[in-house]
């Protein structure tokens, strides 16, 4: 009887250990739940319009409009020089003087091959005038007057290319003094009396006299205010006198140090403060001035694709969803919004790169906006 029994409960055993396993198998091999999407904490500001200082006001130097490094036009030893650092100097004034001898020597045996050229010429012609007055007593034949001829104009022409080469000798034995072609102020010496240069090199620097430029620097960011023809304020600092001027010229390419690009603005002549003088300008920028505009922390930008983009909090839903922005300008660490968001917007000011489209968040409270907020709630 009791061995019956065994053998009756022993494949219910068996059922009951198999149906397990193969639930234990089917739990190992189905994939697991993915996790859920954190919440995450995101700081969110509301935006509205705010008031734009469309002026800014940059260090500035006094600036000749034209300014030359002149040098001599031949080579040779420095043996004077009588310019000297802010004198002002007279078109055809000497500012410099190289060692001569040598052009001279040179324009002394220029002059002497033009007399050997000459006294050949003349010989040629005399036995030109012979020949001629026999042919016409026919005592010597046609082609022997030609002969005498050609003779005559190859001592010309020699004669003509030894004064040709005295004449550059003696320009280049003048060349030996540096002169001022134009009145103007000598702003910087290059080259001192023992020095040997070549020609071309720079030995002073003159500042023309005429009108005057202000020369600052802008960033790029604030190039887009500034174009040609732009009204600049111009203040001296020394004497705080209000100057006025135009944008004349703006840098086609950035300095490759300081990235910024190079304005000149024209001043009056008979107005413009002494060279090197320090001033500030402030350019009249009318582009957006009077332009309403959302500032917003450079913090809350980021790149989407080709342009800038920002992640606005929808309240009801509280999640994120992204929207692109035009940046105008930078103010500080603040951007000038000019498109793409409106007055009342929530938008996450930190840590938009670790956002995605329609990921729920909750807005982050400091201790002191809780305790505010928990204050106004009590009873």
């Amino acid at each position: 009887m009791s061995q019956s029994i065994f053998v009756s409960t022993l494949p219910r055993r068996l059922v009951s250990v198999s149906v397990l396993g193969m639930i234990l198998l089917m739990t190992a091999c189905s994939k697991p739940a993915p996790p859920e999407e954190p919440v995450r904490a995101v700081k969110v500001m509301t935006v509205g319009f705010a008031g734009y200082q469309a002026e800014t006001e940059y260090a500035a130097e006094v600036r000749p409009r034209l300014e030359s490094r002149l040098g001599f036009r031949v080579a040779g030893k420095i043996v004077r020089r009588q310019a000297e650092i802010g004198q002002k100097v007279q078109a055809g004034q000497v500012l410099a003087e190289i060692d001569p001898k040598d052009y001279r020597l040179s324009a002394e045996a220029a002059q002497a091959q033009v007399n050997a050229a000459k006294t050949n010429r003349d010989l040629a012609q005399a036995d030109f005038n012979r020949f001629k007055t026999l042919k016409e007593q026919n005592f010597i034949s046609g082609a022997e007057l030609d002969r005498r001829e050609a003779a005559v104009l190859s001592a010309q022409a020699q004669l003509e290319q030894a004064q040709s080469q005295l004449a550059v000798q003696g320009n280049q034995a003048g060349y030996a003094k540096l002169v001022a072609d134009r009145p103007g102020v000598v702003t910087a010496i290059e080259a001192e009396p023992g020095q040997v240069v070549v020609a071309g090199a720079p030995v002073v620097r003159l500042a023309m006299d005429g009108p005057r430029d202000v020369l600052f620097a802008v960033p790029e960011d604030k190039l887009v205010g500034v174009s040609m023809g732009t009204k600049v304020t111009v203040r001296v600092w020394s004497s705080q006198a209000i100057l006025h001027g135009k944008v004349r010229e703006i840098a086609s390419s950035a300095d490759p140090l300081t990235r910024t690009f190079a304005v000149k603005v024209a001043l009056d002549e008979g107005t413009a403060p002494p060279l090197g003088s320090t001033v500030f300008a402030t350019p009249k920028i009318k582009m957006i001035a009077d332009t309403a505009v959302i500032k917003l922390p450079t913090s809350a930008l980021r790149q989407d694709g080709n342009s800038s983009a920002v992640w606005v909090l929808d309240p009801e839903t509280m999640t994120v969803k992204s929207r692109s922005v035009q940046v105008l300008t930078a103010e500080g660490n603040l951007a000038v919004i000019g498109g793409g968001l409106k007055p009342g917007d929530k938008v996450v000011s930190t840590g938009v790169h670790v956002l995605a489209p329609g990921q729920k968040v909750t807005e982050y409270k400091d201790k002191v906006t809780q305790r505010a907020e928990a204050g106004r709630g009590a009873p």
